[in-house]
Parts: structure tokens; sequence; C-alpha cells
């Protein structure tokens, strides 16, 4: 076990397979680079100090002196990158194991609400089930923020796997848009769907996919005032299938458009209508549909509207091949 500690010490890959992280980010490539940055010091000190001072004994003494001293230096950066990367791998764990220990029983509170609230036998107030459908939509909220987390951790990690699968982005579109058709009619908003005919299909994950939209719509119908519109369009431009997403909302200030795909942010115009949000469906989805070879981006105005467009490689089909742009 001994020997093994020490070979693993001695591999300069253990530490990045360890945290998790790339190479040039591990606490072992930082030390060799600096030994490397040490050894020519070292060496353009020596010729300095020998064409200027001339005595061996005084050049060895200014060698030995800052050779010590880079050595110190390197060995504190060394450890506090060491421990930037047990604090973060920390932090991942702790993530994952707390969320898989609270999604089980709020999964089962969420069955037992819906029993509850279905059950023909029991007789409620108006007001005691405005509180149970309260109780159910923030367990809801928690449910999702956890299956936020568990995606960031499996990004994060590198760990996330996408299926590859052939899908008509238009039949996607159109299933969203469906779903959210009670969402739309609460809000008082209209939703147009436009799509350029013979699109082809993409590679992708379909649910992946889905869950994208829906963040995106789903966006754009909480951040729109009521009986605000929002139009989408599904087509084929510079060899590449286009979504595009245009809302009337609230937009975005221009001073924190930057920020929009960063974890955890919000915007600040935003949160004086008390929308939920976790500031993480934004960062998903831009990390996913990188992994798909895919893009997003938004232009907003503020008091305007928002929109974002989504780019996919189409697949087309030539003598049995799949070609993918």
């Amino acid at each position: 076990m001994k020997l093994k500690n020490v070979l693993n010490s001695l591999n300069p890959f253990y530490s990045c397979k360890k945290y998790s992280i790339p190479f040039w980010q591990c606490p072992s490539f930082v030390f060799l680079l600096m030994g490397g940055f040490i050894i020519v010091v070292i060496l353009l000190t020596y010729f300095i100090a020998t064409a200027e001072i001339g005595n061996p004994k005084i050049v060895n003494l200014i060698i030995l002196g800052i050779a010590a001293f880079l050595i110190m230096i390197d060995y504190i950066i060394t450890k506090s990158f060491e421990r930037i990367s047990e604090a973060y791998q920390m932090k991942t764990e702790f993530i994952n194991i707390v969320s898989h220990q609270l999604r089980t029983p709020l999964v089962n509170l969420k069955y037992s609400l819906s029993s509850l609230m279905h059950n023909t036998t029991a007789k409620f107030s108006p007001e005691q089930l405005e509180y149970l459908n309260i109780f159910k939509e923030n367990n809801q909220r928690m449910i999702d923020l956890l299956k936020n987390l568990l995606t960031l951790v499996k990004i994060e990690t590198k760990e996330l796997s996408l299926k590859k699968e052939e899908v008509s982005l238009t039949e996607i579109t159109k299933k969203v848009i469906l779903n959210l058709k009670s969402q739309l009619e609460n809000s008082n908003i209209v939703i147009t769907l436009k799509t350029q005919k013979n699109l082809p299909k993409i590679l992708g994950d379909l649910y992946w996919i889905e869950q994208i939209i829906k963040n995106l719509l789903d966006n754009a119908i909480r951040y729109s005032l009521q009986g605000g519109e929002i139009k989408v369009r599904v087509y084929f431009k510079d060899k590449k299938v286009h979504l595009e997403i245009q809302d009337t909302g609230v937009g975005i200030p221009i001073e924190e458009q930057k920020y929009i795909f960063q974890k955890f942010f919000r915007s600040e115009n935003i949160l004086k209508y008390q929308t939920k949000g976790t500031g993480l469906s934004l960062y998903i989805s831009k990390k996913i549909l990188n992994l798909m070879k895919g893009r997003v981006w938004f232009r907003s105005k503020e008091n305007k509207g928002t929109t974002f467009y989504i780019v996919l490689p189409p697949i087309f089909y030539k003598k049995s091949k799949i070609i993918l742009f």
C-alpha cells in the first residue's frame, strides 16, 4: 500500500484524476512548471553572476539563496492548488450526496400529496386546497433544484452521458409548446410557431433538447407581462438548424448580459417580479448544447424583450451514409 502511494505521488496524472480537473490545473503540473521555471532562473542567475561578479563562492551563495527562495514559493503555490482542488472535490461530493439523499423523500412526498389531493373521500375546504397546492409547488421546486444540482455535478465532473438520437427539432418544439398550453393561457400570452418545411433532422439527446427548449420557453413566459407575445421560429440557415424564441418581456439590462450564462445568476430587474428560479438552467443548457456541437446566444433590450437563438448541426443522408456537419 505504501509503495502504491509513493508511485501515485510520482505520477503527475494521478492528482488530475483524483480531483477531476484538467491536466494544466492540477497541482503536479503546477509543480513541474514551477520546477522548470526555477531551473531557467538558476541558469540565468549563474551566467549573469559569473559575468558580473566573477567570484565563484559569491556566485554559488547567490544561486543557492535564489534556488531556496523559489523552491519555497513553488511549495506554497503547489500546496495552495492542492487545498483548492480538495475543497472543490469536497463541495462536489457534498452536493452529490445531499442531492441524492434529499431527492428520494421529496419524490415520495410529491406522490403522497398528489394521492391525498385526488382522494375523492377526503373533503378539503378551498383554503386547505390552496395550502396543499402551495406545498406541492414548493416541493416540486425543491425537486427541480436538486435535479439541476445533480446535472451540474455531472457536467463539472464530465460524467454526463448524452444519447445520440435522430430527432426533429420542429416536432420537439411543437410538443413542448403543447405541454405549456395551460401556462400560456394562465399568463394570457399568445405564442406563434413558424417552421420551415423539409427540415433535416439533428443528432442529439431527445430528453435534453426538450428540456432546453422547455427552459427557454418557460423563461419567456415568466418574464413576459400579461398579454405578451412569444414568437418561435425553426428554420435552416448556413448549414445549421436554427431555433429562435422571441418574447416581449422585461429584457435583460445591458450591463448584466455578460453574466447570463453563469451559474446561479439572476438579473436584478426580474427579481421584482418574484419569479421562481435557480439561475442554473441557462448555464446547463449552454454546456449541454456545446457537448452536442451546438450553441446558444441571445439579444436583448431592457423593457423591450429578449430573443434566444439555438443552433444545432443537422444530419444529411447520402448513399446510405450519415453526414454530420
